[in-house]
């Protein structure tokens, strides 16, 4: 393991379970073996919805795009970057009116590109990021993990699949809004020191 990316994408700052259990979880794989971590926040709001012009600029060989579709592509090649040059993948993302972040959903969007991180075949797309492992530590309000009202964490896992992020490891704080939020946390936060240990 040579590099971590650490994606984390709470409105919550530092008060963030999930962010708080990623981040126990990427240092600790960092001090165990040496690896560098590359951090991404999202919860800055700051990527762009995709629009055409910028579908159109991501899917432009590099070589033949125009001043302004550089521009346009920018942000989507810097974050492929950092999903190619990631060993592990390290997610810290909450649960938000059951689905994934509008954050998370945006930087999706830019990081799946035919061509580049996944290919049609004639057997359906194949992912081109296989090799990586990923961790997903999420935190609810009170939506249950993997229940019927749960739309993030099969969409979550889906998504890396198709990128070929197949290793995926969920560790979860659900519904800590609830009357044993607290213990749920406390699990959540023993099961991250264990794998980062």
């Amino acid at each position: 393991m040579t590099k971590i990316l650490h994606i984390t994408a709470s409105i919550h700052g530092e008060a963030s379970t999930s962010r708080t259990l990623s981040s126990i979880i990427a240092n600790g794989l960092s001090e165990k073996t040496g690896a560098a971590i590359v951090e991404r926040d999202l919860s800055a709001n700051d990527l762009p919805f995709v629009s055409a012009e910028r579908f159109a600029a991501n899917g432009t060989d590099p070589a033949e795009r125009t001043p302004e579709q550089q521009d346009l592509a920018a942000i989507s090649d810097t974050l492929i970057a950092e999903l190619q040059d990631a060993d592990t993948v390290v997610l810290g993302v909450p649960i938000y009116n059951f689905g994934v972040p509008a954050s998370v959903k945006a930087w999706a969007d830019l990081v799946a590109r035919a061509g580049t991180t996944f290919k049609y075949t004639e057997n359906g797309p194949v992912g081109l990021l296989e090799g990586k492992k990923a961790y997903i530590a999420l935190a609810s309000g009170g939506t249950p993990v993997d229940s019927e009202i749960d739309f993030m964490t099969p969409w979550l896992r889906h998504f890396l699949g198709f990128l070929g992020i197949a290793d995926v490891e969920v560790i979860a704080a659900d519904g800590i809004m609830g009357a044993n939020g607290e213990d749920k946390v406390a699990i959540a936060t023993q099961t991250a020191h264990a794998i980062a240990a």
